[in-house]
């Protein structure tokens, strides 16, 4: 006995999909006789046809992978640091050649030594310049 017709009317009555909709194998013959929406929305209400629950996909959850232990990344940071100390020695230094302290040949071979990171702080610096300073009055 073919119901297609019936069940089509029945998807489109009760807004379900044609998978979940069963008939009562026992009341074929009054569902073979239902003809309008209504008859099919009554057939639901005694039985005759029912809906199966919506059988739903399992979620999937992704694995979440973490670093074991507490290990912390080591930020590089040489650059950052040497641009640092660069920039704040060649301005001491420029400032010193603007004042007259030490002469343009001396500012260029500080600016060359700060370049090779000979310095490790602007009071290291500071002593090579006394250095050069007292030489100079030296030489005099």
């Amino acid at each position: 006995m073919k119901l297609d017709k019936k069940k089509d009317l029945a998807v489109r009555t009760l807004n379900v999909g044609r998978a979940r909709i069963l008939f009562n194998t026992s009341r074929l013959d009054e569902i073979k006789e239902a003809i309008t929406k209504q008859d099919i929305r009554d057939l639901l209400k005694s039985k005759a046809i029912m809906i199966k629950e919506i059988t739903g996909k399992r979620k999937q959850t992704k694995n979440k992978r973490r670093r074991a232990g507490s290990i912390k990344k080591k930020v590089n940071t040489r650059k950052r640091d040497y641009m640092i100390i660069t920039r704040k020695l060649r301005a001491y230094i420029f400032e010193l050649k603007k004042h007259g302290t030490i002469n343009p040949e001396e500012y260029w071979k500080l600016r060359k030594e700060i370049r090779a990171r000979q310095f490790k702080s602007k009071a290291h610096m500071k002593e090579r310049i006394q250095g050069i300073i007292s030489e100079r009055e030296n030489n005099k």
